[in-house]
Parts: C-alpha cells; structure tokens; sequence
C-alpha cells in the first residue's frame, strides 16, 4: 500500500513539475510571436524562390541560434541547400545531440514553405499560411526550446523545417538521402494544429496510426493528463502520404503526422484567408504541450516504436 501511495506521489509530482516547466518555456506569447511572424504580409506567403521564403528561412535560423542549437553533422550552418531542377532551395534544420543513445535520431519537423502570392480577392493575395504550416513550424520551434532547455534527451534530436512541401515534398526527399534512415527512431510530422479537431478540445490525430505502435506510446505517455490522440479520421484524403513524413515512412521509419485540422470542412486551406486571425493559439498551445509530453520516453530512449514496412513512396 505504501508503495503504491509513494508511487502516486511520484507520479503526480512529476506531472506537476513537468506542467510548470513547460508553462514557463512555451508561453502563449512566445507562440504568438513566432506563429504571427511565420504568417505575416512580409513573408508573401513564403512561396518557394521567393524573398519571402528567404526572411522565413531567417527567422527560423535566428530562433535556433538563440535556442542553442548546433548545425547538422557534415553542414556548416543551420541551411541543408539542395537545388530543385536548376533552381536553389534549402531546408532549415538543426539539432540537440544525444547523450547514452547519440547514434539514434527522433525528428521533429514541419514545412515552412506555402503557396505565396495566388490570385485571390480584390483586398488580398497573399495566401499566408497560418496554419499550413506556420502552426506546425512554430510546434517544432517550440518544442526545440523545451528540449534544450530540460536537457534530458539521450538520444539525438533533429528539428528541421522543410522547404517545397506544397510541389511534392522536395525538402524532405532531400533531407531523407542525408542520414541513414535505419538509425531514425521516430518522426514527429507537425501540419496544421491552428485548429479544434473533430475529436473536441485537447485532441489531434495520428495519420498512419495503424502502422506502428507510436500513437499508442504517445498517448501512454498523456496518461492523466486531459489530452488525446486519436487515429486519423480522414482516410479518403490519403494524408498519411500527403506530408513530409511519407518520406521516412517509405523506408521503414515510424514517421508519422500529427494535426488537428478538419481537412473535410476547413474553407481556409489554400486560401488567402488562412491567417493568424482564424487560429486558435490556446488549441496550438496545448498540442504542442502535449507532443513535448507524449514523446518524453522516445527522446529518453526508453520506448522505441515498431519499424514500418518498407513501402513504396506515394507523395502527392
């Protein structure tokens, strides 16, 4: 009795301890500040080869240099460059290396690239990218300062923003040829979570939740806690291949999505009115919260998903 008493007491202390720390690392201003500077009218919508994209890229390196984190092995800064059918592109990445477990790798990412100026109204045309996928940006820049901050994790973490997402996912194809994919433990995909699901508050979803036991490690991990993952509710839209993870996830890698957003019904989505006012930051908040919480055992080296089967990419 006394054991499960202490053992309680453990717990909840934990949970307590792990709710002030993060309440003081990730603030609601400190998203706010990076999610309206990712979607502001000076970034043109982050088109790709466009000046927008560039004050995009950065920002996000000026945020990793602040954070502490080191350049990639083999690169020289915080810019993976690669050229895209003569034209060049690049991905921002950077990382926190691991203690016991340097050698395994667990990604975070998102894609920071959106459509740019489109054909819109007559008031705007700019389309801004708010939640695609400055929300999922801001998550992994977000999650980046927790991390370096609990400084705990023994395996290596990689936090990478993708570039050409919206033209086929050039950014990660490159990125996936650069490491070995068998030494990546976990990829956790972040796109669009500047929304209520359809699952209610406290919630998002896993796409490809079936394909590896990852989704069930996360939410063992939110125990007690008033959030959930759910599997992904929309299979006809094929999302599980229709982001960044899809990649990784061809060569066996449990790379997967987490989002919250009602693709079926979102009249924002690659419009120029996916704007910071459409976003509910308190929802962006509290999944970044809990993606920081739920992977805990992953970065620790204590849980490691099952491997997928190798399949055959199918990025749209």
């Amino acid at each position: 009795m006394k054991k499960t008493l202490y053992t309680l007491v453990a717990l909840l202390f934990t949970q307590l301890t792990f709710a002030q720390d993060i309440n003081k690392i990730i603030t609601k201003e400190y998203v706010d500040r990076l999610i309206k500077t990712l979607s502001s009218d000076e970034m043109e919508g982050r088109g790709l080869y466009s000046p927008g994209i560039e004050k995009a890229a950065s920002f996000i390196e000026s945020e990793f240099k602040a954070i502490g984190l080191k350049p990639l092995d083999g690169e020289t800064g915080f810019r993976q460059s690669f050229e895209i059918e003569g034209k060049p592109a690049f991905n921002v990445a950077g990382m926190i290396p691991g203690k016991s477990k340097a050698a395994e790798l667990v990604i975070f990412s998102g894609h920071y690239d959106h459509l740019g100026i489109v054909k819109g109204d007559l008031q705007d045309s700019i389309a801004n990218g708010a939640d695609d996928d400055a929300s999922g940006i801001t998550a992994m820049i977000a999650l980046a300062k927790y991390y370096k901050k609990l400084n705990n994790n023994e395996r290596t973490l990689i936090f990478v923003a993708f570039t050409a997402e919206e033209i086929g996912g050039f950014g990660s194809k490159h990125f996936s040829k650069k490491l070995n994919p068998d030494h990546v433990v976990a990829m956790f995909n972040i796109e669009m979570i500047g929304k209520e699901s359809k699952f209610g508050k406290n919630t998002a979803f896993i796409t490809g939740f079936d394909k590896s036991d990852f989704g069930k490690i996360l939410q063992k991990n939110l125990v007690g806690t008033e959030f959930t993952f759910h599997p992904d509710p929309y299979i006809r839209q094929n999302l599980f291949y229709r982001s960044d993870n899809a990649t990784l996830a061809a060569l066996g890698v449990p790379a997967h999505t987490i989002s919250t957003d009602q693709i079926d019904t979102d009249a924002f989505y690659h419009t120029v009115k996916d704007e910071y006012s459409t976003l509910d930051t308190q929802n962006i908040l509290a999944t970044i919260k809990a993606i920081a919480k739920s992977a805990i055992t992953i970065i620790k080296g204590t849980d490691t998903p099952g491997r997928i089967p190798r399949l055959v990419e199918s990025h749209d």
